[in-house]
């Protein structure tokens, strides 16, 4: 199906991704104490007691990341993004030599493909930690 009708976005900004997780306080600890990322949000919210917005960030990033419970269908795992570096082999280095961490192998770096390896996180969602070229 075509739409020929061409109008403007007024999104401007890609601001929160997020990860579907088993439990928020359990990602909290990896994020922020295993990875070194800022606890940026961990607000409750709705009706039911229990529900909580949270998001963490690399230090410094504009873009979080939000960390919800199952909800409907969504189980954990299974959502990936990507964030960058400008030294990847120094990150990919650093992370190895944390307990907890699971790494993929470094992969690119031919033509325009970047240097990148992923970071999986204990729900099985990847983090892909991208040097850009």
């Amino acid at each position: 199906m075509t739409n020929n009708t061409q109008t403007s976005t007024t999104i401007s900004n890609i601001g929160v991704a997020m990860f579907t997780i088993a439990d928020q306080d359990a990602a909290i600890a990896y994020y922020t104490q295993t990875l070194g990322w800022d606890l940026r949000a961990d607000i409750p919210f709705g009706d039911e007691g229990g529900n909580r917005w949270v998001e963490v960030a690399p230090p410094g990033s504009a873009t979080r990341l939000a960390l919800n419970p199952p909800m409907g269908d969504w189980g954990p795992g299974g959502s990936s993004v990507g964030v960058e570096t400008p030294d990847v082999e120094a990150e990919y280095a650093r992370v190895r030599q944390i307990d907890g961490v699971k790494t993929g192998e470094m992969i690119g770096g031919e033509g325009p493909v970047p240097r990148m390896f992923s970071i999986v996180d204990p729900d099985g969602n990847h983090i892909w930690v991208v040097q850009p070229a």
